[in-house]
């Protein structure tokens, strides 16, 4: 389906959670962020019929973010339902990797396509300042289970003020060696008006967005960038999903409503 700018909506989004059990320090407070309540949240079966009339809008690619997807209860068997919706085309999903490391075969075979794994350096001590306690070599041990199982692998690198010089570069290195893709991220600010910077890999340029976003307790997000918000209503789907990609907006600009652990990037 194309919004009312011409561009076609591919690409679905869907936060499972809005939990995750790091506190990276561009992304929430140290305190983390107040959580959802049990019954706020989409079902499995809900996610599920949300992705099916999506697919059926044109929808090829879905990825399912957090949060920390990996910290939700059964998303194995979610993963399992969407994979066997016909007419999709990509199943992915964004980690941390630190939970991966048993989880990766079992995703693999429930039909998980591809992963694409937040890492934004390789320096232990960093990685732990970054992430407030966090450990790299859970990350790492994911990243290794990911690779041998045989996904395509991303690393996400979100690229800070104060990321070290030929950081990017060391990066660069290792992906290619262990046979990934390093993902440039500008960090920013979803308070900020939203800016394009053809120097980073994501977030991707206004006039190529080609998606939406389905937050865990079942809000949709045509732009990142914006507080525009459709409630989901799963009596009349495939309209609220028409509805919330004819209001996306032509370029992003600032969203105040949200944190980034409720949306899932």
């Amino acid at each position: 389906m194309r919004d009312s700018f011409s561009r076609d909506i591919t690409y679905l989004r869907i936060s499972v959670t809005d939990k995750c059990n790091l506190r990276c320090r561009y992304c929430m407070p140290p305190e983390g962020v107040p959580l959802l309540r049990h019954e706020d949240i989409l079902s499995f079966e809900q996610m599920a019929d949300a992705a099916r009339a999506a697919v059926g809008l044109g929808i090829t690619k879905v990825r399912l973010t957090g949060g920390e997807p990996l910290v939700k209860r059964g998303i194995v068997e979610l993963v399992h339902m969407i994979a066997a919706i016909d007419g999709l085309g990509h199943l992915a999903m964004t980690t941390n990797g630190t939970l991966l490391g048993t989880l990766a075969r079992p995703l693999r075979e429930a039909g998980l396509d591809s992963v694409n794994i937040s890492l934004d350096t390789l320096d232990p001590e960093r990685y732990r300042d970054l992430t407030r306690g966090g450990n790299i070599d859970d990350a790492l041990a994911g990243f290794t289970a990911a690779i041998e199982t045989g996904f395509p692998v991303k690393i996400n690198m979100v690229v800070l003020g104060d990321t070290p010089a030929g950081e990017v570069e060391r990066m660069r290195a290792f992906a290619a060696a262990q046979g990934a893709r390093l993902q440039l991220i500008n960090h920013f600010e979803l308070g900020q008006l939203k800016e394009d910077h053809v120097a980073f890999d994501r977030p991707p340029p206004c006039e190529r967005c080609n998606r939406i976003r389905l937050t865990a307790d079942g809000m949709l997000k045509a732009c990142l960038h914006s507080d525009e918000e459709v409630r989901l209503d799963f009596t009349r789907l495939e309209e609220s999903l028409r509805e919330a990609i004819l209001a996306k907006p032509r370029h992003g600009g600032a969203c105040t409503a949200r944190a980034m652990p409720q949306i899932g990037g």
